[in-house]
């Protein structure tokens, strides 16, 4: 009866000696990262034929805008993103409403304070704006072409915690034809061989940019 009490003792300190360890040999969960989209906007030309990013003063050339394009450009972008692991993306509406409230006149308050400040509230790591410069649709058919697509577009993954950009995203493609450019030969036939359309045209150019885009 005593030896059958101790097995049952040691049986029961290694059991409870089990559930003590158990925290230890959980499979820790990977941490999210939070991204909030700003709505694209589209950004002409105010003089001549060139325009600067109001993020990071860089030069681009631009051109005319097909209403809705910053739209397309957007839904192009979260696509891509939607495809990424371990990302977690704030409700559009949410983002829209906060970031709506730094307004001051036509375009949104871009300095490293203001993004810090809208990162804190929204409860993100990062924020993404973009901009479209160029994007006009293309004239004529996939095989003939009047005039071809033309897509001109930037975006930046800016870091919350202290307000700057870790990472830029820039695409200006007209396409042209074989004939014309024997150097865009690959571009060429990775759209098909065909005269793309303009949105045919931003995926391409959203697979080239992201192809540096971070991972987390």
């Amino acid at each position: 009866m005593l030896k059958n009490d101790r097995k049952g003792y040691r049986f029961a300190g290694i059991l409870a000696l089990v559930f003590l360890l158990m925290p230890s040999f959980a499979v820790q969960a990977e941490p999210v990262t939070r991204i909030a989209v700003i709505s694209f906007q589209a950004l002409p030309a105010t003089e001549g034929h060139t325009v600067s990013c109001p993020l990071c003063g860089a030069g681009s050339s631009s051109g005319k805008i097909m209403e809705g394009a910053e739209k397309i450009v957007e839904d192009v972008f979260m696509d891509r993103l939607n495809k990424a692991r371990d990302i977690e993306l704030i409700p559009s509406e949410k983002v829209q409403r906060v970031y709506g409230k730094t307004s001051s006149g036509k375009l949104p308050e871009t300095s490293a304070e203001n993004f810090k400040k809208v990162g804190r509230e929204l409860g993100a790591d990062f924020l993404v704006i973009g901009y479209v410069y160029r994007y006009t649709e293309r004239v004529g058919y996939k095989y003939s072409s009047e005039h071809p697509a033309s897509v001109v577009f930037e975006i930046h993954l800016i870091k919350t915690a202290d307000g700057s950009s870790i990472w830029r995203g820039f695409f200006d493609k007209t396409q042209t034809s074989l004939m014309e450019n024997l150097f865009e030969i690959f571009s060429f036939f990775k759209g098909g061989a065909i005269w793309v359309d303009a949105r045919q045209l931003t995926e391409l150019g959203m697979d080239e940019v992201f192809e540096t885009f971070p991972t987390f």
